[in-house]
């Protein structure tokens, strides 16, 4: 090491502005310039740590983020059709109820009476038409068939009459006068075999028809108001239509309940529905049956669930599609109302190369880069084009190779050609890799 000259404090200065001062002062500044570029020399290279890893080729999956709502799978808001006060409640809220089962009952005395009324004139309704069809009619056709019978018989023995006494008068044993009496009795007997033979006919197409359709119409009455009453009755039976649990019971016994207004409601939670609103790009990625996570505050791990509906037409207002996620609850740890977060699973590609997310450093335009350590151990950024991303790692569809050293923490706010060591991070650097710095 070069020798540095200096002056000492009892040393005189030169006058300025002289020869001798700007050859003092050249001297004194040179050995300045020397100590200074001996101290630079001897000051160690900063290094950054850093911590990477090459790209890796393997199977990964689109996951398209949404929030949604939790839903029951069915729900059911029970409403009586009839106004009048509560008798029973057999369930209280929480209840698990099965379909067709009783969950109450309302007063019912004077709507049992009027079914009771109607039920007597139905079975009188019945008793008459089984006499019209079993004994009424088949007598009227019988005797209008005597009445046929009776007067052909009638007719055939006055045509005898006639042909015999017509044989008698030509040979002059009887009068005429006997002879127009036996033609008279014929025309008489001729047009009573008409009527009766009419009248046959008539009880065979008419009237026996109007008969059985006039007793069959008032057992037909007597049967509806029966059954009219007969509802109204069951109407004060209030039954579950789903499987599910009791969410809501407003009344209390002896209170009346409105027609029309929500006395019981039941929801079937063993599964859950998450619905959401997704742009039309993202739906048609998808298909039912596509796996699925939700996030549920409150719960640590991710809830499986899968897509169970993609609408087939579009929302009018929002131009969206919505979507449907089916969600198993039978342990029923999820609760109906409660915000989710979720994630779908969209395209896949079974050997991307990929890095992790919290590499990727975003521009102020927007542009996407990485920070990789160069064969002269410094970092430098290069440009990369990204494909499918999940929640851990994104694809790079251009930019980088296989062998590149891709920094995946300790890049944030490193600059190009920054010596580096790849290595464990300082406790306080240990967040400084993720994703989303700004050149």
């Amino acid at each position: 090491m070069k020798k540095c000259v200096h002056t000492s404090k009892g040393d005189t200065l030169p006058p300025r502005g002289s020869k001798i001062s700007l050859v003092f002062w050249g001297a004194l500044a040179l050995p300045l310039v020397l100590l200074l570029g001996c101290k630079n020399a001897s000051e160690p290279v900063t290094q950054v740590t850093v911590q990477a890893q090459h790209p890796k080729q393997g199977a990964i999956a689109e996951h398209i983020p949404a929030e949604a709502v939790l839903a029951p799978l069915a729900q059911a808001a029970i409403a009586p059709k009839i106004s009048a006060p509560v008798r029973k409640f057999y369930v209280q809220r929480g209840s698990r109820v099965k379909e067709g089962q009783l969950l109450a009952t309302l007063e019912n005395s004077d709507l049992a009476a009027v079914a009771l009324d109607n039920k007597g004139s139905y079975m009188a309704a019945e008793a008459a038409y089984a006499t019209a069809t079993r004994a009424q009619v088949p007598e009227d056709t019988q005797k209008a068939e005597s009445d046929v019978a009776q007067t052909k018989a009638n007719l055939d023995l006055n045509l005898s009459i006639v042909k015999n006494r017509k044989q008698l008068f030509a040979e002059g044993a009887i009068p005429g006068r006997d002879l127009d009496t036996a033609q008279a009795a014929l025309v008489q007997a001729q047009a009573a075999y008409n009527a009766a033979a009419k009248h046959l006919e008539s009880v065979r197409s008419v009237s026996r028809e109007a008969a059985l359709k006039s007793a069959q119409g008032q057992l037909t009455s007597a049967e509806g108001k029966f059954k009219g009453a007969a509802a109204q009755v069951s109407y004060s039976e209030i039954r579950s239509p789903i499987n599910g649990v009791v969410t809501d019971r407003p009344l209390f016994a002896g209170e009346t309940a409105a027609a029309g207004a929500p006395l019981l409601t039941v929801m079937d939670t063993s599964s859950l529905l998450a619905k959401t609103h997704l742009a039309q790009s993202l739906a048609q990625r998808m298909k039912v049956g596509d796996k699925a996570s939700v996030a549920v505050r409150g719960v640590s791990d991710p809830v499986a669930a899968q897509v169970a509906l993609i609408s087939p037409a579009l929302d009018p207002g929002s131009t969206t599609v919505e979507v449907w996620l089916k969600i198993d609850n039978k342990a029923g740890t999820l609760k109906v109302g409660t915000p989710v977060k979720l994630s779908i699973t969209g395209r896949t590609d079974a050997q991307a190369w990929q890095i992790p997310v919290k590499s990727i450093l975003t521009a102020q335009d927007g542009s996407k880069s990485v920070m990789v350590v160069g064969a002269d151990g410094a970092a430098h950024r290069k440009p990369v084009t990204l494909g499918l991303e999940d929640a851990e790692n994104v694809q790079i569809t251009g930019g980088l190779a296989p062998s590149d050293l891709v920094i995946t923490g300790g890049a944030y706010g490193l600059e190009d050609g920054v010596k580096v060591k790849v290595g464990v991070a300082a406790d306080g650097d240990k967040n400084s890799g993720k994703g989303g710095g700004a050149d």
